[in-house]
């Protein structure tokens, strides 16, 4: 399959997961299709850390192509709804203008996110003036790949680490999509801001091996202040 129907998140509204202490920091996490905000409020309240506020955006059902075509010359090119990706991408910027509005610097922000949600994470980090502390893509790919580097010339984050994480025997976006997501980004980034980890048998889902890993990225690039 060369294409997939997929709907851009143009959130509507979230879930949040409000810390126990004062809050000096944000992870804004986005979900895949046919999710919501609430089953990864729940995956992140099992990771959580008491001074950070965790928020999960929930999206409507648009019905949008995104091109998965990375690794598969052999496929035609699949259209890319690049408007809708833009504009979805404007939303996660709004969360997190307000957030730096309301007091939390967007170096204190880790914008993360699963398949869709993690594809869209990785373009707004990249297309954002804003430097983040972080990027979390999890099971996930660039859209409008080829539009990089150029689309990220104003980008505040080339410094900026990004986590990304795949499951060995995903069948709905095979590794090979993320490990060569990952070296595109090297290409766009600092390399060495760039971690890549897969988990062999996780399917497209995620596993408390890689939820650990994401604990401690976000414990190392949100430390408490």
């Amino acid at each position: 399959m060369c294409g997939n129907n997929m709907s851009v998140p143009l959130l509507s509204e979230a879930v949040t997961v409000p810390g126990t202490e004062k809050e000096t920091a944000v992870v804004i996490f986005l979900h895949g299709l046919g999710d919501t905000g609430h089953g990864w409020a729940d995956t992140m309240t099992s990771i959580r850390l008491p001074y950070i506020k965790y928020i999960c955006p929930h999206a409507p059902r648009i019905p949008v192509t995104l091109n998965m075509k990375m690794t598969m010359p052999s496929c035609p090119e699949s259209p890319e709804d690049e408007a809708g990706i833009k504009r979805a991408a404007e939303n996660i910027k709004a969360i997190i203008d307000h957030e730096v509005k309301n007091g939390i610097p967007s170096s204190r922000i880790i914008l993360g996110g699963f398949s869709q949600g993690g594809a869209l994470s990785l373009y707004t980090a990249l297309t954002s003036q804003r430097q983040l502390a972080g990027v979390v893509g999890l099971s996930c790919w660039l859209p409008l790949h080829k539009t990089f580097p150029q689309a990220a010339s104003g980008s505040g984050n080339k410094d900026t680490p990004i986590l990304q994480c795949h499951g060995e025997m995903d069948p709905m976006i095979p590794v090979q999509f993320g490990a060569m997501t990952a070296e595109k980004l090297k290409t766009i980034i600092s390399p060495q801001n760039v971690t890549f980890r897969s988990y062999p048998g996780l399917m497209h889902s995620s596993c408390p091996q890689e939820m650990s890993a994401v604990k401690e990225f976000i414990e190392k690039k949100l430390p408490r202040v």
